[in-house]
């Protein structure tokens, strides 16, 4: 049997999804962009309120956080799973359900935006964008965590502007008589690729070469 079909019309049904949820997405990934840009600027001029929370969240993670404690006891691999379950099972998940309530993630997506930023620097607060490895490690790490943020969390505020203005292709049967059960069907179909960006994010950031 040829999978081809198969994979072509899987693929045509995701690019459909991603379509039709593209306003709600782009608005996710703009509030990152600009966030990201603000914290970046803060510690970049010396802001000792951002740099002294970077410094409490690298502290706390370091204590707590199990994929940080993964790496630094040198299993960089069950780090980057650890990574990977963490942003997919409590950040994308509850952020996509929160976006049924539209408003709800955004404020989040900016914090999470802003300390993406703040990490830009090391713990002697120079720069890593001031060598060519690290830049990119940094901007390649952001891009493929951030892309899937905004894909699951925007499918999700989708689902809430389509409980309010549900345009055609939404229209018919609806779950607990509530939410069109096809802007659903485009959460799960969204995730699908979400899924495997957030594994490949994961373990770019903890099994590259260039992690320094």
């Amino acid at each position: 049997m040829d999978p081809r079909p198969f994979v072509l019309d899987l693929i045509t049904t995701i690019a459909k999804a991603v379509n039709r949820a593209r306003y709600s997405i782009f608005s996710v990934a703009g509030t990152y962009a600009v966030s990201l840009l603000v914290g970046i600027a803060m510690v970049h001029t010396g802001s000792e309120f951002a740099l002294n929370y970077r410094e409490q969240l690298i502290t706390q993670a370091l204590q707590q956080n199990p994929a940080s404690l993964a790496y630094n006891q040198g299993d960089n691999l069950q780090a980057a799973l650890w990574d990977f379950a963490g942003n997919l099972v409590l950040g994308a998940v509850p952020q996509t359900i929160s976006g049924f309530a539209i408003i709800f993630p955004y404020p989040l997506i900016a914090q999470q935006g802003w300390v993406a930023g703040i990490v830009s620097v090391r713990g002697d607060h120079t720069s890593r964008l001031n060598d060519p490895r690290s830049a990119v490690y940094y901007l390649l790490t952001l891009l493929l965590q951030l892309l899937p943020y905004s894909l699951a969390i925007g499918a999700g505020v989708n689902v809430g502007v389509a409980l309010f203005r549900t345009p055609p292709y939404y229209q018919g049967q609806k779950w607990l008589g509530l939410f069109p059960k096809e802007a659903l069907h485009d959460v799960a179909r969204i995730y699908a690729i979400v899924i495997p960006l957030f594994l490949v994010a994961s373990l770019w950031e903890f099994l590259s070469p260039w992690n320094f």
